[in-house]
């Protein structure tokens, strides 16, 4: 793939142009030219001077690392109280989106301030130049890094012992099988102790369009056809989207106790998506064959909205982390709603 650095990028109707809204233009010959990144809106959340960062290498070989969002009232005045601990994972399809892209930066100070947790977004490898399990591996091992090379921040910040794994879009679909995999290495991960996951409108797919997909075909945000494109760029060559990786229903028919050690464990789950979203029938069919299966799962689905939401609008990042920090500081409740 080569990369066009004088490209201005504007903004472009998805479903005109699909792989020029992800940055990218796809030659005669086959070939993919990655150019700047895809047009998004900026940042216009005012909350950042509700939290402090740092930047941390984790492989420089890989040039991932990660951003640690604390927020401000630890440090000024320092402070002994220990926070929960959020891993989270940033979204962009596999193939756009760092860590450092604008519109992420208010999430990450709502969820600090409003739960308040320490946060840790982790920059993965992006396909297609690195295609999945890449960015798997990757987050894998980012949890490993915390593990075995905390920061000061997170040595005199964060409480270990209740830890949760969180991602949006893509990032949601790093959680499922992250979780999965953490789950089967628990004790290796300690001091990390997973608590929960936290799947913000996942990213799933499929070669059977759903309900949701049709009605929304011609979606302004992420219309099927740019999830097509995402999957075609994101999965390993020579397989489709039924693959586990795309499909999570795949890898359950084929293991039936794949969850065992989650439920095991005392994992809880929560997934959050709107009807908006045209993945929201692959999003609620996951809450309820999980729930099926006995795992300890809540769906907190609204009207209307949009993918990507709650990294584009402040109201909606707000109201995302209350819903977070309802999870992360559960009411008695709990319990019996995952069970409804």
């Amino acid at each position: 793939m080569s990369k066009d650095q004088n490209h201005q990028t504007l903004p472009i109707d998805p479903n005109v142009d699909p792989y020029g809204y992800v940055g990218m233009v796809r030659r005669s010959d086959g070939s993919i030219t990655r150019l700047q990144e895809p047009f998004v809106p900026v940042d216009t959340s005012n909350n950042h001077s509700l939290v402090v960062t740092k930047d941390i290498a984790i492989n420089s070989s890989k040039n991932t690392w990660a951003r640690i969002i604390l927020p401000r009232r630890l440090l000024h005045p320092p402070t002994t109280a220990k926070l929960p601990l959020v891993i989270y994972f940033h979204g962009g399809g596999f193939i756009v989106g760092t860590v450092d892209t604008p519109i992420f930066q208010g999430l990450y100070a709502s969820l600090a301030s409003e739960i308040p947790a320490v946060v840790v977004s982790i920059e993965y490898r992006q396909a297609p130049e690195h295609r999945l399990p890449a960015a798997y591996e990757d987050c894998m091992e980012a949890l490993h890094w915390i593990k075995n090379k905390p920061d000061e921040w997170l040595v005199n910040s964060a409480d270990f012992s209740k830890c949760f794994l969180m991602g949006t879009s893509a990032g949601g679909n790093i959680v499922y099988h992250l979780g999965l995999k953490a789950a089967s290495i628990w004790d290796n991960l300690k001091p990390l102790e997973i608590k929960g996951l936290i799947l913000n409108q996942p990213f799933f797919g499929g070669t059977e369009r759903t309900q949701s997909e049709l009605k929304l075909v011609n979606d302004k945000m992420l219309p099927p056809i740019v999830s097509d494109i995402m999957w075609e760029l994101g999965l390993p060559e020579g397989v489709d989207r039924d693959h586990e990786y795309s499909n999570p229903m795949v890898g359950i028919k084929s293991n039936p106790n794949l969850f065992d050690q989650v439920k095991l464990l005392g994992w809880k789950i929560l997934v959050t998506g709107c009807d908006g979203d045209p993945l929201i029938d692959r999003q609620t069919n996951l809450v309820r064959v999980l729930k099926e299966l006995g795992v300890q799962i809540l769906g907190s689905f609204t009207h209307g909205a949009y993918h990507g939401s709650v990294v584009i609008d402040p109201l909606k990042a707000k109201e995302f982390s209350i819903v977070v920090k309802e999870f992360v500081t559960p009411k008695a409740s709990f319990v019996q709603d995952v069970n409804d």
